[in-house]
């Protein structure tokens, strides 16, 4: 079985890919709800959350984990790297590395959550793959729990998003970098307002194809999906038709760890 975790509704958009990915694999899909979301915590309880999920997931059968979130990859993928030295683990990293080899402006952008703005990892992400390209870091504080809480046509994150992305496109950036697994969820918001003059750089499909090289025997199971939580693992269920995931549900059944 195939783990997968986020604090929330946010790694369903990289759970999607992985499906399309491997068909046939069975995947555990973990929402840590009940401390959604990281964005907004200190790295120090991000780490000690990340680890209690794994160790679940782990002690559930899991033998390939997905850190389905890029503020837990940030804040403490190596953590449970080094407590699971056996077992795969595959994060999720903001796309500077794609962004800065195409644009052709030499301007990018990412959007991520406050903790994931001021991480380390990011930083390093930056000064590794962007040499040459003026990297804008935009932290969308809120974006995620309006996601979380399915209000994705409220009028104020809406008028966030446009001012966001309009003063990121006064910047001339013409690649901007979906730093959040939440943010997917946004993208028929965000799209219209760049077309024709920047590009969304979303690394789901990338996470999926690491997935796929690493999965082994595991890409070979029934292909049943479930779905839980640290609290109220119903409304995963609930959220499928909401995030345009509803070809999901079939396969989906919902327990409690």
């Amino acid at each position: 079985m195939i783990g997968v975790f986020d604090s929330g509704l946010g790694g369903l958009s990289v759970l999607a890919a992985l499906v399309k990915a491997l068909p046939q694999a069975d995947f555990t899909y973990y929402a840590d709800t009940a401390h959604v979301p990281y964005g907004d915590k200190p790295d120090t309880l991000i780490q000690r959350r990340v680890l209690a999920v794994g160790a679940e997931l782990v002690t559930q059968g899991a033998t390939l984990l997905v850190v389905a979130c890029n503020t837990a990859t940030a804040a403490a993928v190596q953590a449970l790297r080094t407590a699971h030295p056996g077992i795969p683990v595959v994060g999720v990293e903001p796309g500077i590395k794609p962004a800065a080899a195409s644009s052709r402006t030499g301007r990018i952008a990412v959007l991520v959550t406050p903790s994931t703005a001021r991480s380390t990892r990011l930083r390093h992400l930056i000064e590794s793959h962007a040499g040459g390209v003026e990297v804008h870091v935009e932290p969308c504080p809120d974006w995620a729990t309006h996601v979380e809480t399915l209000r994705l046509d409220d009028p104020a994150l809406i008028a966030d998003v446009q001012r966001r992305i309009a003063s990121i496109l006064d910047r001339d950036a013409d690649r901007i970098v979906l730093g959040c697994t939440h943010y997917s969820f946004l993208v028929p918001v965000i799209a219209p307002l760049i077309a024709d003059r920047a590009e969304l750089i979303d690394v789901a499909d990338a996470v999926a194809r690491q997935t796929q090289r690493l999965a082994g025997s595991l890409a070979h199971g029934s292909g049943q999906i479930h779905l839980t939580a640290s609290a109220h693992p119903e409304r995963l269920h609930a959220a499928l038709p909401r995030l345009r995931l509803a070809y999901l549900a079939a396969r989906v059944t919902t327990r409690n760890l």
